[in-house]
């Protein structure tokens, strides 16, 4: 079994946005210039006060800077580096400054215009911290730590690691698939500067079915997060906590998953045509650092 990486790279020429077709050519030409052009992709969907916004979440098309596009943006610069940009430490301080008292993220904030945008993100209560948001952008962030000290020493990241920690802590029965998701990626990449993740991690992993899916409440007919959505990558502690037989067994899903027009698909509901396609695009880029990643 294999993947047409040549045709994944024309479906995203003819149905991505720019920014997914600029991470795809860094990905797979591993060029610094590619890399820089992904952080320059990025500037269209920044806002004055150093976060992001402008439907860098595809589902969240407001201008405003929100904490979903935040989390997209620090995936694409994990994904940029080693090579910074220059508005990292501007990001930092928004997110600083959009975290609750007790350190947590918002799941949104308020929305002037709720046009395309996703009902769960414009009836978001922007008093109340949430951890499934939170964790989601603080994984990705650490990403981005490993190689940029910015990030590894901006107190924000202590302050909404210790969030996370806590609340992690106090989950005692099995919680919303996606919660249960970026709950284990968060603490999949803490886990190489905080010993304490691992045991939060063994602690987490008596509500990991054996196959790694995650059946998603309340969504899509057959809406399912998957083994390698939140254990990407090889060698990791989260993998740990999974049979390597549903590894590989994910991978081939995963491989099995291109379609004839070289792109992969969602099974989450889309909530304007621009989503429907750019969520493809950004699964596509996915699909293929997945398994690359994993000798694929």
């Amino acid at each position: 079994m294999s993947i047409d990486v040549g045709r994944a790279g024309a479906f995203l020429a003819s149905h991505a946005r720019v920014l997914d077709q600029r991470r795809f050519l860094a990905l797979t030409t591993g060029d610094d210039g590619a890399r820089q052009a992904v952080v320059q992709g990025l500037d269209a969907y920044r806002n004055p006060d150093g976060g992001y916004g402008w439907g860098l979440e595809p589902d969240l098309r407001a201008a405003e800077s929100q904490p979903g596009a935040a989390l997209h943006a620090l995936e694409a610069l994990a994904d940029a580096g080693p090579v910074r940009s220059p508005h990292m430490p501007g990001l930092l301080d928004w997110l600083d400054a959009a975290s609750l008292p007790d350190g947590g993220l918002p799941f949104a904030l308020p929305i002037g215009d709720p046009v395309a945008c996703a009902p769960f993100w414009a009836r978001a209560d922007p008093s109340q911290s949430s951890l499934q948001i939170t964790a989601a952008v603080a994984a990705q962030a650490h990403r981005a730590a490993r190689e940029d000290d910015r990030v590894r020493n901006h107190p924000w990241l202590a302050k909404v690691t210790g969030y996370c920690f806590e609340a992690i802590g106090r989950i005692d029965e099995t919680p919303f698939a996606y919660v249960l998701s970026f709950a284990l990626r968060f603490l999949d990449v803490a886990a190489d500067d905080h010993p304490e993740a691992r045991a939060l991690l063994d602690r987490l992993g008596r509500f990991v079915p054996k196959d790694g899916a995650l059946a998603v409440a309340g969504g899509a007919e057959g809406e399912t997060l998957r083994l390698l959505d939140y254990a990407p990558e090889p060698g990791r502690p989260v993998r740990g906590l999974v049979d390597p037989r549903a590894v590989s067994d994910d991978l081939d899903r995963l491989e099995r998953g291109q379609r004839e027009d070289g792109g992969w698909a969602v099974d989450f509901t889309s909530y304007s045509p621009a989503a429907a396609l750019e969520w493809r695009g950004y699964k596509t880029v996915e699909a293929v650092a997945v398994l690359r990643a994993n000798g694929r």
